[in-house]
């Protein structure tokens, strides 16, 4: 799954909309360029004048004064163009800001099973390629775009003013221009998308293979790697070649038609000076107004090529705020707390029908429950649930019902394709489910705002990301009000022996994988939520460190609602209650000595666990 492209009109609101955004800055920008293409049209005017005076017989005097003005005026138009530039580098890096941070906004908050089916190269190719081909629009093309469109309008106004016979021959390229590029528009618009979303798959095939290198490796997939990665250049190659083509012909185009108007100025106005229709001077200045917009109309029709290649990153861009989001969250009041008050644990739950009719405990005959994290039936996410009957291969849980006590450690274990790991994304909200529902504090985990889920609902999966930047930096992401007491006191916690000022990431100091785990509970200490969920946290630490690491998690662990995702049995050990999973099912439920006692699929895993 590709995530969507915004419309060009979506396109073109979203940008009138940062541009209001910084409306104050874009009018002193307008200012002070307009004032530099006024100054800009003066000395052409003067020379003309100039022309008619020698023609007519004046005097050295005004020549000189004539010069001297003309300097002057071309200093004043340097300094105006040097401070209308200065104050377009602002309003586009305000602008390229906010798009950076927008994006990145809409890339954090995209659900994650979005982010998954996505997949690695089309998020890493929004977020890095088309931020670039923008970044480079909008600091340097968009104030030249400006400044050109700026000038052109003035110097026109200004030859037509000076002798309308003669300077409507500017007009000339108000035909032939628009139809140059309505041509390339319609041609080098897709071609840039499709150019975009080739090297989104360039991006994630690179990044994918290096990350998993050592499965590359053990199971001999270089060659078809390549195989995949030289199909992809080869698409490559064939895109860059046909806009290029396309961009050649663009610029004879262009070329043609902005410089047609200084011809046919010299010969027209020529032809009416002869005639004594207009003077001297002033066919002189037309076709110096003429050479002067050349430049600027080739700038504009130039800068279009590279807006297209910005309005295909922009369109993929605004488009991750299309994706899909999952179901509305309800409002819920700043500052408000979920609470975990006492419910009930079952796991065999009404038959399906029920389920699918949305019934809850009470249509069961049970008093609902004041809080619960609960699941019934759960679909692989893209699969299509219209009715009670689901297909088995599509469904990944079956009548699961967890109500959790607070405070309680709930270990969930059982062989590898049983449910585990959904089920606690579910818990976590990060899926919603296909049916029934998954309540903590009386709420709905799919619903409850973003910003109450994160703080008392925590996610510790395999991977812990550390971010290139000091420990305190790296501990911040979960409290930016965090102390330097705080930080050290939750780095003692978890016995994460580094310092706060210490750099991280490449070019600095690489964390084992047992200090990264300490970082990453380090960060729920300073984040405080209520409720844990940990996806075989330890699973890939070597036995030692896992253990170590354990005895530090236990600490954090200590007085919040668990769920644990067990890898390793000592986890299920320790924990007050252990759920056996098998086949999307839990078969089996109680504390590790009454599953050890009773005989069953648990006493069995902990029998092979301990001889292993």
């Amino acid at each position: 799954m590709r995530l969507p492209v915004a419309s060009t009109r979506t396109v073109i609101r979203r940008l009138l909309g940062i541009f209001q955004d910084h409306g104050s800055e874009f009018v002193w920008l307008l200012v002070f360029q307009l004032a530099a293409a006024i100054a800009g049209v003066i000395a052409p005017m003067m020379i003309g004048r100039a022309i008619n005076a020698v023609s007519a017989g004046t005097t050295v005097r005004f020549i000189v004064s004539t010069i001297i003005t003309v300097l002057a005026v071309a200093g004043v138009q340097v300094a105006l163009t040097y401070v209308a530039s200065y104050r377009a580098q602002i309003f586009g890096q305000k602008v390229f800001t906010q798009l950076r941070n927008g994006v990145i906004h809409s890339v954090t908050h995209l659900p994650l099973e979005t982010v998954e089916a996505a997949g690695t190269g089309d998020l890493l190719g929004r977020t890095t390629n088309d931020v670039d081909r923008v970044r480079y629009f909008v600091e340097d093309g968009l104030s030249r775009f400006i400044v050109a469109v700026t000038t052109v309008v003035v110097t026109l106004t200004a030859a037509i003013v000076t002798s309308p016979q003669v300077g409507v021959v500017i007009l000339v390229v108000a035909v032939p221009l628009p139809l140059v590029l309505r041509w390339y528009l319609r041609r080098a618009t897709p071609s840039y998308l499709a150019n975009s979303a080739i090297g989104a798959s360039v991006d994630g095939v690179v990044s994918e293979t290096v990350e998993q290198a050592t499965t590359v490796d053990a199971l001999s997939l270089g060659r078809t790697r390549l195989s995949r990665l030289d199909t992809l250049v080869a698409e490559t190659v064939n895109s860059e070649v046909y806009t290029s083509f396309l961009r050649i012909g663009f610029n004879w185009g262009v070329l043609a038609t902005v410089y047609s108007p200084v011809v046919i100025a010299l010969l027209w106005g020529g032809y009416l000076t002869g005639t004594g229709a207009v003077s001297l001077g002033a066919t002189t200045t037309v076709v110096m107004y003429c050479l002067q917009i050349a430049g600027p109309l080739q700038g504009i029709s130039w800068l279009m090529d590279e807006a297209q290649f910005a309005g295909a990153s922009l369109a993929r861009i605004f488009g991750v705020d299309n994706a899909d989001r999952g179901p509305e969250r309800d409002e819920m009041p700043a500052g408000q707390n979920l609470e975990i008050r006492d419910v009930c644990f079952t796991y065999e739950v009404a038959e399906r029908n029920d389920l699918r009719g949305g019934a809850g405990p009470e249509a069961m005959g049970e008093p609902a429950p004041d809080s619960a994290a609960s699941e019934q039936d759960f679909a692989a996410p893209g699969a299509e649930v219209a009715g009670p009957e689901l297909e088995a291969s599509d469904e990944v849980l079956h009548h699961v019902t967890l109500d959790i006590r607070p405070g309680e450690t709930l270990a969930i274990v059982g062989p590898s394709g049983a449910g585990k790991s959904t089920l606690g994304r579910l818990i976590a909200g990060i899926n919603p489910p296909s049916a029934g529902w998954v309540q903590i504090g009386g709420a709905d985990v799919s619903k409850i705002p973003e910003s109450v889920l994160h703080r008392e609902v925590a996610l510790v999966t395999q991977e812990h990301h550390v971010f290139v930047g000091t420990v305190a930096d790296n501990l911040r992401l979960a409290n930016e009000a965090a102390t330097e007491v705080e930080m050290r006191e939750a780095s003692r916690t978890v016995e994460l022996e580094v310092a706060l000022d210490e750099q991280l990431g490449s070019g600095a100091r690489i964390l084992t994988p047992a200090q990264a785990q300490q970082l990453a509970l380090a960060r729920i200490v300073l984040l405080d939520p209520q409720v844990l969920v940990l996806d075989e946290a330890t699973s890939l630490l070597d036995p030692t460190a896992a253990r170590s690491t354990e005895r530090a998690m236990a600490r954090v662990l200590r007085g919040r609602t668990v769920i644990a995702i067990a890898h390793r049995l000592y986890t299920a050990h320790d924990a007050d209650r252990v759920a056996v999973m098998e086949n999307g099912r839990v078969v089996e439920l109680g504390s590790h000595d009454e599953l050890v006692t009773r005989g069953g699929q648990y006493a069995s895993l902990w029998e092979t666990w301990q001889r292993s």
